[in-house]
């Protein structure tokens, strides 16, 4: 049997592709898979920040469209980049396990984490409004540089912008081997990450069972809680590019504890707070922590 897989070209794209397409091949002796790639929105426009483009689904469209077609099998994407919105003839049966889901910093050779926190002036690159909230809560005085591309583009601009560092997440940097140019990893409770950021997204037409049965030995429980909490909050609020939004589950054996932060596009407010409860209600709480949260911004 033969199972062509859909994903994006860039380098990440690829490499966590390939990465969970060998995982599926030690698990299906007898499966063949092959990789497709499909030029999506998002990486056609690389001029125009994020939150600046009024399009949910600029990394995934494409691809969607090949796999109802049938052009496709099955579709590997960054769940963080998935609207929480998809067409209905679509799911993720299976959550794989999760990377790192923390955010990096990459600072400039011959600078330390604290000696950045102690420059006056400073320039940071990213193109994520939620990570600029935060990240003006350590470096008030910073300014914010938006950078878009694949993580050797981002990591090169470091030097070719002359900036003091760059963001990115460390689920990435640490899929295409490049961890030991990161300089700090930052607490996911402190600093709060992307909803599902470090989650592969293994999409497939529903009740496509033959695919389905084929990925369910890849299924992992904790990322599944993760993915349901976190997914729901997101949903609640209603967030995307256009607003500062951020969600963690902590596991703690039966219990689990959301994080979640929602802030207004023009930076003027964001709201952090947290809820706990047992993992088996993971999605319900989640809810219930973005409706709070939303609540309380629109006060």
């Amino acid at each position: 049997m033969k199972i062509i897989v859909g994903t994006r070209g860039s380098h990440l794209a690829f490499t966590q592709t390939s990465l969970i397409v060998k995982k599926l091949e030690s698990l299906n002796k007898d499966v063949e898979f092959e990789i497709k790639i499909i030029k999506t929105k998002g990486d056609k426009i690389q001029d125009i920040p994020l939150h600046k483009m009024n399009d949910k689904g600029i990394f995934v469209k494409e691809i969607e469209e090949e796999l109802i077609a049938g052009k496709i099998d099955m579709a590997v994407h960054s769940m963080k980049d998935m609207p929480t919105l998809m067409d209905q003839r679509l799911d993720f049966p299976v959550i794989p396990k999760r990377e790192d889901p923390r955010d990096v910093l990459i600072i400039k050779e011959g600078c330390s984490y604290e000696e950045l926190k102690a420059l006056k002036n400073i320039t940071i690159g990213t193109g994520s409004k939620r990570r600029v909230h935060q990240l003006k809560m350590i470096f008030p005085n910073a300014e914010f540089y938006p950078i878009r591309g694949n993580i050797d583009t981002r990591i090169r601009k470091l030097k070719d912008e002359n900036l003091d560092a760059i963001m990115i997440a460390a689920s990435g940097i640490k899929r295409i081997g490049r961890e030991s140019e990161v300089s700090e990893y930052m607490d996911e409770i402190e600093f709060i990450p992307a909803p599902c950021q470090g989650i592969l997204a293994l999409q497939t037409r529903k009740n496509d069972q033959k695919i389905i049965d084929i990925l369910m030995k890849a299924e992992d429980s904790s990322a599944r809680i993760q993915y349901r909490a976190e997914r729901a909050f997101l949903a609640a609020v209603d967030g995307g590019c256009h607003v500062p939004v951020g969600a963690y589950c902590e596991i703690q054996n039966e219990n689990i504890t959301i994080y979640g932060i929602y802030g207004d596009k023009d930076g003027n407010k964001l709201i952090k707070d947290k809820i706990t409860g047992l993992s088996k209600n993971a999605e319900s709480l989640g809810t219930q922590l973005g409706e709070k949260i939303k609540k309380t911004l629109e006060v």
